[in-house]
Formats: structure tokens, C-alpha cells, sequence
């Protein structure tokens, strides 16, 4: 789970199981105005994985948001089947609705022969005010390690042609 505080109310992006055990199988909302009691909106699940996308077919999961200026940023997992995942970028102004996915996911992908080459996933993202840092997590085989990438705009890939 991720929590977000916002003008005294706690917003968590959690993952929405619906019936999946494995790996969950979209991203839901949830809000608290103590960080102890939530509750979940009607609006749930509020991202789901896009079908006719190969790296994000199975399913998404596993949602870091974050804010900074006018959008919300959400890191997640989409996976191609059980096994590949892949880490995607999404943005919206609520944090809740109108998702807009970057056009050219995943930003990170499973990389032939190196420690990643199975699996990426587990995003954790952050804006030092001059580079995006990425922390994630990658696996070959059994053997999971954390990388870090790196990117150096404010705007996260999007622009007005994006």
C-alpha cells in the first residue's frame, strides 16, 4: 500500500485483489481521515490493465503515486502473463479518475541476459527537485536484486505531443 497525505486526508492506492491470490489484478482507492479507518470509493478498481497492450495484458498492481504540481504519478507493474511484469507510468490531475498512460510503456522492461531479465517491478519513485530516482526491483531466475534509474526532467516523459 501507499499512502499520500493530502489537506488532512490520508489518500492509500492499494492493491484491489478481486478474487486473485498470485498477484492482484488492478489498482484501487481508499481515503481516511485518521490513516487508521478507510474507506473505499465507489469508484473502485480505478486502473486496469489495457487488454490490447502486450506488457500490461494480464494485469497491473502494485501502485506508488505522486504528486508534484498539477499531476498525479502513478508507477505500477503491468504484466504480459504471471511471469513478465514490466514497471508503466501513468498520470492524472485527481489521483483518482482520467488516468492518461504514457504512450510509449513500459519506461522499464525485463532487459535479455542481465540481473533483470525475468521481472521488473516494485517501483519506488523520487523527484530530488532536479532528477527523478526509480528504485524497483528486478529478478532472474530466483534471484531478485534493486536497481535505480534515473531521469533528469520535471515532466516525466509527457509532453503535449506525448
Amino acid at each position: 500500500m501507499f499512502f499520500l497525505f493530502f489537506a488532512f486526508l490520508f489518500y492509500n492506492f492499494f492493491r484491489y485483489s478481486a478474487g486473485e491470490q498470485y498477484e492482484p489484478n488492478a489498482i484501487g482507492h481508499a481515503v481516511s481521515c485518521d490513516g487508521i479507518n478507510w474507506n473505499r470509493t465507489s469508484a473502485n478498481p480505478i486502473f486496469t490493465a489495457d487488454k490490447s497492450a502486450e506488457w500490461e495484458k494480464d494485469r497491473v498492481t502494485c501502485p506508488t503515486v505522486v504528486y508534484n504540481g498539477e499531476y498525479y504519478y502513478m508507477f505500477y507493474i503491468g504484466f504480459s502473463n504471471i511471469d513478465r511484469a514490466s514497471i508503466g507510468l501513468a498520470r492524472s490531475k485527481s489521483g483518482v479518475s482520467v488516468w492518461e498512460r504514457y504512450r510509449h510503456n513500459p519506461i522499464i522492461e525485463p532487459t535479455t541476459g542481465t540481473w533483470d531479465e525475468d521481472a521488473v517491478y516494485k517501483p519506488w519513485p523520487l523527484f530530488t527537485g532536479e532528477e527523478w530516482m526509480l528504485w524497483y526491483n528486478g529478478r532472474r531466475g530466483n534471484l531478485e536484486s534493486i536497481g535505480l534509474a534515473t531521469f533528469s526532467s520535471h515532466d516525466l516523459f509527457f509532453s503535449p505531443s506525448s
